[in-house]
C-alpha cells in the first residue's frame, strides 16, 4: 500500500455481498463521511479495500481468505458500514417532525440485520418502500448475526443497504 497522503485517512469497513463478507481498511479523503460514501455522487466502481479478510459462503464451512488489497465491485455490495468502535455522526436531524424509527429485520446475503429505518409517521412502510427512489438506504442501531457464524454478533449505529437487494420484514 502506498503511504497515505496528508489529506487521507484509513477507515475500517465491512462490505456484504450475496455470498461474501469483506472486512478491511478503506482509504478516504479526510472530509469524506465514509459511513454514507455509497449515498454520495462520487461512488467508485470498485470498493478498494486494503488488508482485506473475506469470508466466502458457498460451502460448509465458510472459507476465510486474506488479501493485501481487494477490489469489490460496488454493484455487488448490498450492505456497507464502518467497523465499530469507529463511527461517523448520524445522517439525520433528531428534531425532524413526523419521523419514526421503524424496527425491521433485513436478510442481507447470509446475514440477519435487526435494525431501524427512519420513515414518515404519516405513511405505511410498504408505501415508503414503493415510492423510494434511492440506491442506498440508511439503517440505524443494527444488530448483525449470521446462522453460519454463531460467534458473529455485531452492533452498528449506522449502515447503508441497497434496498432492492435485501428482503425486509417488519417486527
Amino acid at each position: 500500500m502506498k503511504p497515505l497522503a496528508p489529506d487521507e485517512k484509513l477507515v475500517p469497513v465491512m462490505i456484504y455481498t450475496h455470498n461474501m463478507l469483506v472486512h478491511g481498511e478503506y482509504v478516504a479523503k479526510e472530509n469524506v463521511r465514509v459511513s454514507i460514501l455509497l449515498r454520495t455522487q462520487g461512488v467508485p466502481n470498485y470498493l478498494h479495500v486494503h488488508n482485506a479478510h473475506a469470508i466466502v459462503f458457498g460451502g460448509t464451512p465458510p472459507k476465510t481468505l486474506s488479501f493485501s488489497e481487494m477490489f469489490v465491485p460496488t454493484p455487488s455490495a448490498i450492505a456497507f458500514h464502518i467497523v465499530p468502535p469507529v463511527q461517523d455522526i448520524m445522517d439525520y436531524d433528531t428534531s425532524e417532525a413526523n419521523r419514526i424509527m421503524q424496527p425491521m429485520d433485513l436478510i442481507v446475503g447470509t446475514f440477519l440485520f435487526k435494525g431501524h429505518m427512519r420513515v414518515s409517521s404519516q405513511t405505511e412502510v410498504n408505501v415508503s418502500l414503493e415510492v423510494m427512489r434511492t440506491s442506498w438506504l440508511s439503517i440505524y442501531d443494527t444488530q448483525i448475526t449470521n446462522p453460519y457464524l454463531p460467534q458473529f454478533n455485531l452492533t452498528v449505529p449506522l449502515l447503508v443497504i441497497s434496498p432492492t437487494q435485501v428482503s425486509i420484514s417488519l417486527t
